[in-house]
């Protein structure tokens, strides 16, 4: 459990009975790793995309039930599904998002190629995860960026957790090989 869940859940339980100021908590914890998944999913246009993902986690927050890592899974499931009609919006015309073909997916945190990305500028990171297959990349920004375990990780991409773990694992090595070589 991160240490700033029981935080966000408490922030939660006050949102939800109509604490503005809960909900303002909310987004400080939870925006700057959506962001970055965001980033990586959508390039330029992630604050857009977090924009409208916030106006339905803000719609939506009174059906939530859960703790404060649910919490962060539920938002990321929504800020995703914000993502892909984004990038079918793209499709249908002329214009390409930067990361549309690649998303990410990685192991458990502590790991040396976490602990290198973390090292890394955001740019610099999110250049690296975009080049790695779309599942790994996905995989990564969700376990990494967002800060989300493998049983969520594996919600938000509707997969299992094995997969969504084997993916992660295969992109962060892939991350440090090309960090290091």
């Amino acid at each position: 459990m991160r240490a700033d869940d029981a935080t966000l859940q408490h922030a939660v339980e006050r949102a939800q009975n109509g604490d503005d100021e809960a909900f303002a908590d909310l987004y400080r914890i939870v925006q700057p790793g959506l962001l970055g998944y965001l980033r990586g999913l959508v390039g330029e246009y992630a604050e857009d995309v977090a924009s409208d993902a916030w106006l339905e986690i803000a719609r939506d927050l009174g059906r939530f039930r859960g703790d404060g890592a649910g919490f962060r899974g539920w938002t990321a499931t929504i800020a995703r599904h914000r993502a892909l009609d984004h990038l079918r919006r793209l499709r249908s015309r002329p214009r390409t998002a930067p990361f549309e073909q690649e998303v990410l997916d990685l192991p458990s945190p502590g790991e040396t190629a976490g602990e290198a990305l973390e090292a890394l500028s955001t740019a610099e990171a999110l250049a690296l995860v975009a080049g790695l297959p779309r599942d790994q990349a996905e995989a990564v920004l969700l376990r990494v960026v967002v800060g989300l375990d493998g049983p969520a990780a594996a919600r938000v991409l509707g997969k299992r957790v094995g997969a969504v773990r084997s993916a992660a694992h295969r992109g962060l090595k892939r991350l440090a090989k090309d960090m290091l070589g």
